[in-house]
Parts: structure tokens; C-alpha cells; sequence
């Protein structure tokens, strides 16, 4: 009897020692780790999400109210500011309406020169088109590739259309985008050659670096006041120089793409220091052994430059080109003051429009600008980061 009755009393007494110290230990884990998330939690409540808020507030809200007055249109009455809803009045107006010439520009028939162009960007697209179906891409892929053709198609028709035409003149967008992807080429083949001549062993490499570096110290507003300076062939330090070539009568001013060049000049003068030192650091940050290697196997210097040294610099290069294509679509300080946005509107950029609506309180006007050019900043954003990708794949 007593042997059979100590099994229940055993099974009756509860956990052993260690069983309650082992739950004793998984629930302070518990609360530990309960009270670990209730803290982070506070922590996110009280230093993170009001930050976030903030800067959510201050880029939502401007983006809210721009577009609300980009479909309406602000008077100042006596009583106050008054606000009618308008609808796509204002951007019509800069498509198809007043304001067309003005910001997509005079349109007529193309020249054969712009025939030739617009054919060839055909070519060029309906090739890549081929290529996507070839590489097996999704539908939605060839969808988003067709629209992006089509959409290329009708920006270099009407491109063609205005600036390769008889008595055609290009608008406030087509000026920008010749600022941005002539400018942003240029910096970048100075910037690229100033880089590889300062890696080479040369006497006063250093000083260079600093004296190319001294255009990213001035504010863009004291270097239109230079440029405008220096294009003055009346007076300046250069009417030596004007007199000798015989350009004391030449303004720059007169002619439009005189204008357009001044403008440009001093844009890349700014930027290429930019190019330069972002380049330099990569091309000192590459291997060079391999770049040895490869001339002591016999390759010429432009064949390591080809298949070594431009695929090493390949990512910061696409890095700093759509850093400096989307600066590059917001200038203004330039065209403003060098030119005015002259002569007449041809080198008025598309921020510069926006700025002289805003000026004379065209508000819905100024708004609708900026939201178009948003648009085309984001069209060529994406299609420049989607190209680079599938080069920088196939590279790797």
C-alpha cells in the first residue's frame, strides 16, 4: 500500500526546483523584452514621429497647395486674396493655348537636318523596343518601354519642329533641356580630363586641385554678375581681347543662341569643379595594379582607359549625372541676371518662367509650370536611372 500511494503523493507535490526556475527566467525574459519594445515604442513616439511629421508637413503640404493653385486662379482684392477653382485651364494655356509659343515654342516644318534627327531617335527607339522583346521582358515592361518611345517620339518632334525649322523657336522647356543635357555633357568630359591630367605625376598637381575647386566657392549669383561682366565687349577686362578680334560692336544678347551659349559657359564654368573632384576621388580609389597589369600585358592607355578605368568609375559617374541632371533642370540664376531671360524669351528657362508668373502674381500660372516641369524632371529621372541599371547589370 505504501509503495503503490508514492507515485500520486510525488505527482501531486508540483514542478521541481529547476522546472520553477526556468519559468521563473522565461518570464523576466518576457517582461524584459516587453518592456525593451514598450521603450522603443515611446522612444519612436517622442523623438522620431514628430520629426518625421515636421518634414512630412513642410514637403506634403507646399506640394498640396501648389497643385490647388495650379487649377485656379489667385486675385488680390481689397477685401483679401481671392481663389477660383479653374480646372486645367492653366495648363492648357501652356500646351495648346496664349502661352504655347511661349513655353513649348513656334513650331513649322522641320528641315532635313531635323528630319534626319527625328529619324534617327525613331531608329534608335523602335531598336530598343526589339531589344526588350528579345530579352524577354513582362508585358507590363514593353507597355511602360512603348509609352516611354512614344513619349521620346513626340518631345523630339516638337523638338525638331522648333529648333531645326525655318523661322521655328524653341520654348522655355526645350532651352531647358538643351541647359541640361548640353551643360551637364560638357562638365562632365572637362570634369573627366582635368581628373585624369591631375593623377598624372605633373609639377603643381596639388595647387590645381585647389585653383580648379575656386568656381564651387562663389554663389551662382556673383558668377552671372561675372559672366555679365566678362561678355560686356564695351567694357571690362577683356575689351583688349574684343577690340584685337574685332567684336567691339558685338552684344551678346542680340542673338539668341549668343545668349544661350553665354549662359551655358558660365553654367559649366560653375559645375565642372563638381565633376572634377566627385571623378578625382574615384579615378585615386580604383586599383591600379590592375591598370599596371594591363600595360605591362601590352594594352595601350586608351584600352585600359576603355575596359578598366571607366568601368571602375562607372557607378559614381551615373551617380553624380543624376545628382547634376536634376540641378541642373532648376536653374535660374544665370539666364536672370546675365540676360534677363533675353533677347525677348530665348533664354528663359522653365524656372525662370515660373519666376517671372510668380513675380507678377500669376500664381496658378507659376504653379502649373513648376508642376510640369516636376513631370519632366521625374520622366527623365526615371529613364535615365532605368537605362543606367540595365547597363550597369550587364556590365557587372
Amino acid at each position: 500500500m505504501a509503495s503503490s500511494d508514492s507515485p500520486a503523493r510525488f505527482e501531486s507535490r508540483g514542478p521541481t526546483v529547476p522546472q520553477a526556475g526556468l519559468e521563473a527566467t522565461s518570464r523576466s525574459l518576457i517582461r524584459r523584452r516587453v518592456g525593451t519594445w514598450t521603450s522603443d515604442r515611446v522612444a519612436r513616439l517622442v523623438f522620431i514621429w514628430p520629426a518625421i511629421s515636421v518634414v512630412l508637413f513642410l514637403s506634403i503640404f507646399p506640394l498640396v497647395v501648389s497643385l490647388y493653385l495650379s487649377l485656379s486662379r489667385l486675385q488680390l482684392t481689397s477685401s483679401g486674396i481671392k481663389i477660383d477653382f479653374r480646372g486645367l485651364v492653366n495648363y492648357q494655356s501652356l500646351l495648346t493655348g496664349t502661352e504655347q509659343s511661349h513655353f513649348l515654342g513656334v513650331f513649322r516644318t522641320p528641315s532635313p537636318l531635323g528630319w534626319a534627327i527625328f529619324t534617327g531617335v525613331g531608329l534608335l527607339a523602335a531598336w530598343g523596343l526589339v531589344s526588350s522583346v528579345r530579352g524577354r521582358t513582362s508585358p507590363l515592361g514593353l507597355v511602360l518601354r512603348a509609352a516611354g518611345a512614344l513619349f521620346l517620339l513626340a518631345i523630339t518632334w516638337l523638338f525638331v519642329e522648333s529648333v531645326f525649322a525655318p523661322g521655328g523657336r524653341p520654348g522655355a522647356l526645350f532651352v531647358t533641356i538643351v541647359y541640361v543635357f548640353a551643360g551637364m555633357g560638357l562638365q562632365y568630359l572637362l570634369g573627366l580630363g582635368l581628373a585624369l591630367l591631375v593623377t598624372q605625376r605633373l609639377a603643381g598637381r596639388r595647387l590645381f586641385r585647389i585653383v580648379f575647386l575656386l568656381p564651387m566657392t562663389i554663389t551662382p549669383v556673383g558668377i552671372a554678375y561675372m559672366f555679365r561682366m566678362l561678355t560686356d565687349t564695351g567694357k571690362g577686362p577683356f575689351v583688349p581681347v574684343f577690340d584685337a578680334l574685332g567684336l567691339q560692336d558685338f552684344t551678346w544678347v542680340n542673338d539668341p543662341w549668343g545668349a544661350r551659349i553665354a549662359v551655358m559657359i558660365g553654367d559649366v564654368w560653375q559645375w565642372t569643379p563638381f565633376m572634377f573632384i566627385v571623378l578625382l576621388a574615384a579615378l585615386e580609389a580604383q586599383d591600379h595594379e590592375i591598370v599596371e597589369a594591363a600595360h605591362v600585358d601590352g594594352a595601350s592607355g586608351w584600352q585600359a582607359f576603355r575596359y578598366i578605368t571607366l568601368p571602375a568609375i562607372l557607378p559614381v559617374t551615373t551617380t553624380i549625372l543624376l545628382i547634376r541632371m536634376i540641378e541642373a533642370f532648376k536653374i535660374i540664376d544665370l539666364p536672370n541676371i546675365l540676360t534677363n531671360g533675353g533677347p525677348g524669351t530665348a533664354t528663359e528657362s522653365l524656372t525662370l518662367e515660373a519666376f517671372f508668373d510668380w513675380r507678377t502674381l500669376n500664381l496658378g500660372r507659376s504653379a502649373a509650370v513648376a508642376y510640369l516641369l516636376l513631370i519632366v524632371v521625374t520622366i527623365a529621372a526615371v529613364a535615365y536611372v532605368n537605362l543606367v541599371r540595365r547597363r550597369v547589370t550587364t556590365n557587372a
